[in-house]
């Protein structure tokens, strides 16, 4: 058994014990399936989230293992990618507790509590107040592209490949947002199907840089946005960063195959939204 309770947590709690605790936790559900229950919850003045893992069973378990998805088992999961991100000294979410007990993957119980990222909001959210406003800030998006390269450089560097990685899972805080400061903390959250490992295959680099451009394409980016995301990632100069095409094109065949997926039509590039009345995002 594993388990860590931080001190607003142990007293929060108040000696029960955590993994019923956990399991039977009040507040603001956003999903329950699978044998998991992740929500938000207050104490002490305090906002949290907790995700609870019950057990997916054998059945979930070879269902993803078919359909070639690697099944999430465990909070564990979660606890090393956020240990590995923070240690490559990126920023991510906080753990306030964890808990895991258990031997067989099927039926392991854990879950795992972090403090809520309160007043933030992602860059999702803050490209379609662009959208919205019709105005688009050029120097602040250039900025955090900048960010956002780096950020995949240096997790993919650090052997850790997140696996949903999506501009919606880039939190930044509201005033830097609204003053377009790009230097402010930008948070890496949603990591509980991230891997860590000494290096990142590079099958699993590409779902990662196909899944970001994907992201973008609600946005309006352009050739040069590419480009300069291209320089930034690689850390080469641009002629030699293109030289690697079997990469690129790798990641935009990947992109295109979630864009298909998605919204039933051929993207045109770079990727633009389409509002297409089948499927939405």
């Amino acid at each position: 058994m594993k388990l860590f309770l931080r001190d607003d947590i142990d007293a929060l709690w108040q000696g029960k014990d955590p993994f019923a605790q956990a399991a039977s936790q009040q507040g603001e559900v956003f999903r329950a399936r699978e044998g998991r229950r992740t929500l938000r919850f207050f104490g002490s003045q305090r906002s949290y989230f907790l995700k609870y893992h019950g057990g997916i069973g054998w059945k979930e378990i070879f269902k993803n293992l078919t359909q070639a998805k690697l099944p999430v088992l465990g909070a564990m999961q979660e606890v090393r990618a956020i240990e590995a991100v923070r240690d490559a000294g990126l920023d991510t979410m906080t753990i306030a507790a964890y808990g895991s007990r258990g031997a067989n993957p099927a039926t392991v119980e854990s879950f795992i509590v972090t403090e809520d990222l309160v007043d933030t909001l992602s860059l999702e959210d803050l490209g379609e107040q662009w959208v919205a406003s019709g105005q688009v800030p050029v120097t602040f998006k250039r900025a955090l592209i900048h960010r956002v390269a780096t950020i995949a450089r240096t997790m993919h560097a650090a052997g850790i490949n997140h696996r949903d990685f999506y501009l919606a899972h880039f939190l930044m805080r509201r005033d830097d947002a609204e003053k377009h400061n790009a230097e402010g903390p930008l948070y890496l959250i949603d990591l509980h199907r991230s891997q860590v490992r000494a290096s990142v295959p590079r099958r699993w680099r590409i779902k990662d840089l196909g899944g970001l451009y994907f992201s973008t394409a609600r946005f309006g980016m352009t050739h040069r946005d590419l480009l300069r995301f291209i320089r930034v990632y690689t850390g080469l100069p641009l002629s030699q960063a293109l030289a690697d095409t079997a990469t690129w094109s790798a990641a935009r065949r990947e992109a295109e195959k979630i864009y298909r997926r998605y919204f039933e039509v051929e993207p045109q590039m770079p990727l633009q939204f389409n509002e297409h009345p089948g499927k939405d995002i």
